[in-house]
């Protein structure tokens, strides 16, 4: 093997460093059960329905919502099971940050939820590690309302069965394509899959890769099968066949074997998903070879420290990242210009970070369905239900991508992608290469598979 470039040392030591230093937390301030079946399905639709029929009055509204579990009748309390130590902390912290500073712009600025019941959230870490997810899910589930944050495939994978059980609702800080038609899951944005069907879509007609070796590299759990999910619908779609997919766990250390797969088999573009440690460690084993296929990441893959990197001037010719909506800073578009005026209002020490704008659209979303069940004068389990199945649009002011709403089967998730290039002058080391792109192949993918 090659020996490693001291530039290239320098590279992973200083992002090594800033992987650590960001994962030590805050100073102040993605093994359980896939879909539920038909039968449930119908019958939790059913009783929801008759939640909201008996919630209602002939106008359509109900009264002053009793005293349920997470509501004391001026509070709502909501739960967040998030990593905040580990490997994924890095994208857990900032993500959080997102749900306090919308939660935050909520009690200050609009009295709370419907100008009345003022939110609180409870943390709790779930260190990327499904098993802590179902302990911390059930230390707090009695005192919550619903929960604004379960973060990670795995951990949602983990949690849902129970969350089935309960009755309780929870918004996934992950976009797999499963949740669509979760009764008790409440998603945003287009799922991973769609990511991925988009990218190679692109890349493969406008972006230069016709007739290149495809290939892929995934994380080893549920969110890299995701991925993974959607690469293969592309190629059944676009006529491409996957030459190797090289496979990693979120701790590992070492990616000179997966590297070596990589460029053995050829590759000249390799769709990448993974966690923002295993991507330094995989592209500082790759730019060390001198190896230089189009990297494509799944937006999860990102961390603005890398465009600060001695790494980045690798990164700049052979990374592009899909995920969606503006650049941070874009204030043409409406849902960007209102997050970073609260971001100033509330959290002036965020910088700028993908991740908590994921995190500000999820405390949106979920506030959204809160003021439907208060609508409707119910704040218990049904009621929160009932409120999601009566929701015709969850919308972001183009934040996010607008997704369809009501019952599980109706809901259709948003199918653009934008496509990202590394700049570091910019402030999430981002430019935009492309938006609202939606292929064809995305937009006949099924979410009933």
């Amino acid at each position: 093997m090659q020996s490693r470039p001291g530039w290239l040392k320098l590279a992973a030591a200083l992002v090594a460093l800033a992987l650590v230093a960001a994962a030590c937390g805050r100073d102040d301030d993605d093994g359980g059960t896939g879909d539920a079946t038909d039968a449930t399905d119908d019958a939790a639709g059913d009783a929801a329905d008759d939640a909201a029929d008996d919630a209602a009055g002939d106008d359509g509204e109900g009264g002053a919502p009793a005293e349920a579990p997470g509501f004391d009748g001026e509070t709502i309390t909501l739960g967040v099971i998030t990593p905040v130590t580990g490997p994924v902390a890095l994208i857990g912290e900032p993500l959080t940050n997102g749900n306090r500073v919308y939660v935050d712009y909520v009690n200050a600025e609009l009295g709370g939820v419907a100008g009345r019941y003022q939110i609180e959230l409870v943390e709790v870490d779930s260190e990327y590690n499904p098993t802590v997810a179902v302990q911390q899910y059930n230390a707090i589930k009695d005192d919550v309302t619903l929960f604004a944050q379960v973060l990670g495939t795995p951990s949602v994978n983990a949690v849902l069965e129970q969350l089935e059980r309960d009755n309780v609702v929870a918004s996934p800080a992950s976009l797999d394509s499963f949740w669509v038609r979760e009764q008790n899951l409440l998603p945003i944005g287009a799922p991973y899959q769609i990511q991925a069907i988009n990218a190679l879509s692109w890349y493969l007609t406008d972006g230069g890769g016709e007739g290149q070796t495809i290939c892929t590299a995934i994380q080893n759990d549920p969110y890299g099968q995701a991925g993974q999910q959607g690469v293969d619908f592309a190629a059944g779609e676009l006529g491409f066949e996957v030459a190797t997919t090289a496979t990693f766990n979120a701790t590992d250390e070492d990616y000179t074997a997966q590297v070596s797969q990589l460029q053995g088999a050829g590759c000249e573009a390799v769709f990448l998903v993974s966690t923002p440690t295993p991507t330094n460690g995989m592209l500082s084993e790759a730019a060390s070879r001198e190896y230089a296929p189009q990297w494509i990441g799944q937006s999860p893959s990102w961390l603005g420290l890398f465009a600060l990197s001695p790494l980045a001037p690798y990164l700049q010719a052979n990374f592009l990242l899909v995920g969606e909506g503006p650049v941070w800073g874009d204030t043409s578009v409406p849902g960007m210009a209102q997050m970073l005026a609260h971001v100033e209002a509330y959290a002036p020490e965020q910088v700028p970070d993908t991740y908590f704008t994921f995190g500000y659209a999820q405390a949106w979303s979920v506030v959204q369905v809160l003021e439907k069940a208060v609508e409707l004068g119910d704040l218990s389990r049904d009621g929160i239900v009932a409120a999601m199945n009566s929701l015709d649009e969850l919308a972001f002011d183009d934040l996010f991508g607008a997704y369809q709403w009501g019952r599980p089967e109706d809901r259709d998730p948003p199918r653009a992608s934008t496509i990202f290039s590394v700049d570091p002058a910019a402030p999430t080391g981002l430019a935009t290469r492309i938006t609202a792109m939606e292929s064809d192949a995305a937009r006949a993918f099924d979410f009933e598979d």
